[in-house]
């Protein structure tokens, strides 16, 4: 049987003690993953802002387990307003220009997001 690996993101770091992300096998599993800077430890100013640095650390995160967005298979979205979805479709289209070749995406309103997060994110990942 395969044992979990635990990953640690350089910069990624949650309040509670969960790693960034942890895979078993070839199937990677993340926690949240949001738009705060990894150099200054700080949210982005805007949801333009967190919506980059955020997909800056999916592909820390993917990176760390031997990855690429090429392997991702399902990220879950959650934005503060949902109306608000041009900056995330922009930088998912950045990431995923080839409509044929996207991970499935399911993009929700967040109830109760905590102070100053636009938005977040979780992925799947199948690395071979």
């Amino acid at each position: 049987m395969t044992e979990r690996q635990t990953l640690h993101v350089a910069g990624f770091s949650h309040k509670n003690p969960i790693p960034a992300a942890a895979r078993k096998g070839p199937l990677l599993q993340s926690g949240l993953i949001n738009g705060m800077d990894p150099a200054t430890g700080k949210m982005g100013e805007g949801l333009e802002a967190q919506c980059a640095l955020m997909f800056q650390q999916v592909r820390s995160v993917l990176a760390a387990a031997g990855g690429t967005p090429d392997d991702l298979v399902r990220m879950t979205v959650w934005l503060q307003d949902f109306t608000q979805r041009g900056p995330l479709n922009e930088q998912w289209l950045a990431m995923f220009p080839d409509a044929e070749h996207r991970p499935a995406r399911v993009t929700l309103q967040a109830a109760g997001l905590t102070t100053g997060i636009l938005v977040q994110c979780e992925i799947t990942a199948w690395i071979d």
